[in-house]
């Protein structure tokens, strides 16, 4: 690594959360192995290797499987609030290693520093979540027709949760899934991003920490790294009673598709298309502030990033001329500088894929207030820094039908809020919406069912950076699932009722007669 990397003390991160320059891809069962292939992390930040990883087989994902489901039985008897310790004590090491595993989200993925840590502190935040959830998981009684009857309902575990991770968001939506996959009963299976795997396996070592601390077995919590093989092993295998796949529309239909063969649950997070409406009543101040974040951070690959702003024509150029303005002030560079606003994007591919969906926009007649291209030059020597831009479009464009993972911001203009409600709702996503106004009735509109069709809408905030206190996903070609918060548990739990006759006779519902 460069001297300039390790002024900023990844070097000393890496060794405190047990990564080393070879590293095992597979832990489950109170030991780490893999025999498969090995796997390089580069770091988009300088291009420099990180670390090497020794990837799992097939033979592996079986051993692994076959863990978990041991453990899975003696973890599902533990009562709820006592599993919701482990998640207790789990969120106490997050705080302990939340600076070293903030600065390695930082490096491996690109995001900046700031996000990096806010990114482990949202692990932190559902651990507390969870650990009050743990004393909550209820059912309901009913009343009976049937005299001296009682009925109600229970959640029970499902038994093992798989995980498949994006890299956007390297270990808080692992958590998201994890923290409640376990106060619920279930162990848990994941599969990292390829493209972060050290996020994975720093997380992994401080969950076997305390799993190790509480003498429970490690195949609670299992990581298995490797490529698209052992992720189909995973979507197609019958032990796995629940998947949470989040990624792309394309991979997500073919998930789907092939846990509900088997009859599997799942939960899909995949593409946003966002938008922000700004009306003629907007405070243009906090719009733009909401625009620029929701656009840039994280280098536009966030899910929930801002992709367009539908903006009232009586203060278009306005909106426009300042969020030109705000463009030329941007830093990018090294993530891990704090005065740096934008890091880079995740590799080369998806540097491919902007320049890609630039050209295409410009062909379509879109025309750039703010252009876009490749950064060069020494500080952005790894050849993934691209420039923010911002184009002006018609919202039927192709390339703006479709999500591209970069800071590539589309303008379109509005003369009605019912025209602007349409074009909003008028793509194939439904993830995160947002209007800016300071009319009540333009507010409600936007949230009542002839507004937003998406799975999370906002006023006066912008698309990005969900809490974690609420339901997380989106509709349409968002996939329909739901992570993170509220009443999202039950995603993670099967439904049984029960009726208890506690008489000596057995009369029938619906008052059928059946008499020996």
């Amino acid at each position: 690594m460069s001297s300039k990397t390790t002024d900023y003390g990844i070097e000393k991160s890496l060794e405190n959360l047990g990564i080393s320059q070879q590293n095992n891809g597979v832990s489950s069962g109170g030991s780490y192995f893999a025999s498969g292939d090995m796997l390089e992390s580069y770091s988009p930040t300088d291009g420099k290797l990180i670390a090497e990883i020794k990837t799992a087989s097939a033979e592996d994902y079986t051993k692994v499987i076959e863990t978990a489901k041991a453990a899975y039985k003696e973890f599902r008897m533990i009562p709820s609030p006592k599993r919701g310790e482990l998640v207790r004590q789990f969120g106490l090491k997050l705080r302990e290693y939340k600076d070293d595993l903030g600065k390695l989200v930082s490096y491996e993925m690109g995001k900046s520093l700031q996000e990096g840590l806010g990114e482990v502190q949202e692990m932190i935040d559902i651990c507390d979540f969870a650990v009050g959830l743990s004393r909550q998981l209820h059912g309901y009684t009913m009343h009976s027709e049937r005299p001296g009857h009682r009925m109600y309902e229970q959640y029970h575990p499902l038994g093992i949760v798989g995980i498949i991770s994006a890299f956007n968001f390297p270990v808080a939506v692992w958590s998201w899934n994890t923290a409640l996959s376990w106060i619920c009963g279930n162990v848990t299976v994941w599969k990292p991003s390829e493209k972060t795997p050290l996020c994975a396996i720093a997380c992994q070592n401080i969950i076997s920490e305390v799993l190790r601390e509480n003498n429970l077995l490690e195949g609670i919590s299992s990581m298995i790294v490797g490529d698209h093989k052992i992720g189909e092993q995973l979507v197609n295998d019958k032990n796995i009673a629940l998947v949470s796949f989040t990624g792309s529309t394309r991979v997500g239909r073919i998930v789907g598709k092939n846990v509900a063969e088997r009859f599997g649950k799942s939960i899909l997070e995949l593409g946003g298309n966002n938008a922000i409406i700004i009306t003629e009543n907007a405070d243009l101040d906090m719009s733009v502030i909401g625009a620029v974040f929701g656009a840039v951070g994280t280098a536009g690959q966030r899910c929930t990033s801002t992709r367009r702003l539908i903006i009232h024509e009586s203060v278009y150029d306005e909106v426009k001329n300042r969020l030109v303005k705000a463009y030329g002030q941007l830093k990018i560079g090294n993530p891990l500088d704090e005065n740096n606003h934008v890091g880079p994007l995740i590799d080369k591919d998806a540097v491919a894929q902007y320049l890609n969906s630039i050209e295409k926009c410009k062909k379509e007649g879109g025309t750039f207030a703010v252009e876009g291209g490749l950064l060069e030059g020494e500080d952005y020597s790894s050849g993934c820094y691209v420039k923010p831009c911002i184009a002006e479009v018609e919202n039927s464009y192709e390339i703006v039908q479709h999500e591209t993972f970069a800071p590539i911001l589309y303008l379109i203009k509005y003369k009605t809020l019912d025209e602007a409600i349409a074009l909003q709702n008028d793509v194939p996503q439904g993830l995160s919406s947002a209007i800016m106004t300071q009319n009540l009735r333009e507010a409600e509109l936007f949230l009542s069912q002839a507004g937003s069709d998406c799975g999370i809408a906002n006023v006066n905030i912008g698309t990005s950076g969900a809490e974690i206190g609420g339901a997380f996903g989106g509709e349409k070609e968002t996939g329909g699932g739901r992570e993170s918060g509220s009443d999202v548990w039950k995603y993670y739990m099967r439904r049984q009722t029960n009726t208890i006759n506690y008489t000596t006779s057995l009369p029938l519902a619906q008052g059928i007669k059946f008499d020996l």
